[in-house]
């Protein structure tokens, strides 16, 4: 709920009872209509002392996200998706009330965002039992680490075959409510919170986004 108010714009602020009612409302029907789906690998992660990120074949250029990375010996390549159930949702209740839809894409984020926390402690607790600790999910498009990465990180997931998750040729996800993202494991536990840079105050971190 206190996401989805955030990403309707309220940021700190309380919303209306009216506001929070329908909030209520959309949740039920964008969880209703969502058919969580994720898929993740586990590759060794080399870092030059330029910056630059290989995995397996991929080479990623982006200060950013080494330093997200720094000191990590394993990543996880990760992907998830609500399902082509909320883009039919939000398409047929935009054709009737646009309002309503709006909240139905905050909710249909903030449903997203708590199933890859969720799928993150999974992973997380998978590779506690081999000494490795996990970072923020760091994804293309954030700081420097470019929108394009997105491309070959779905095909070394196979996300079309596995999650039923596409991508067109201007790198935007169908089905929309779709995220790809890198995630670093260190054999050093750092106190970063899964939620990730923006449910943490320390601004002074240096993995911080």
């Amino acid at each position: 709920m206190r996401e989805a108010i955030r990403y309707l714009g309220y940021g700190r602020n309380t919303a209306d009872e009216r506001t929070r009612m329908m909030i209520e409302d959309a949740f039920s029907e964008v969880e209703k209509a969502a058919g969580p789906k994720s898929i993740c690998r586990i590759f060794d992660v080399n870092q030059n002392t330029d910056g630059r990120i290989t995995i397996e074949n991929m080479e990623i250029d982006s200060r950013s996200l080494s330093r997200n990375l720094k000191g990590c010996v394993k990543i996880v390549l990760f992907g998830a998706t609500l399902g082509a159930g909320i883009d039919h949702l939000i398409r047929r209740t935009s054709l009737t009330d646009m309002s309503r839809a709006v909240i139905q894409q905050a909710c249909a984020a903030t449903l997203l965002e708590e199933y890859c926390d969720e799928k993150q402690l999974e992973i997380g607790r998978e590779l506690e039992l081999n000494g490795l600790y996990l970072r923020p999910r760091f994804s293309p498009g954030y700081g420097d680490f470019d929108i394009h990465y997105q491309e070959p990180i779905m095909r070394m997931l196979d996300c079309a075959k596995t999650i039923g998750l596409t991508m067109t040729d201007s790198y935007m996800m169908t089905p929309t409510k779709s995220v790809t993202a890198v995630i670093g494991a260190s054999p050093v536990k750092e106190r970063c919170p899964v939620a990730g840079c923006e449910a943490c105050d320390k601004t002074d971190c240096e993995y911080r986004r």
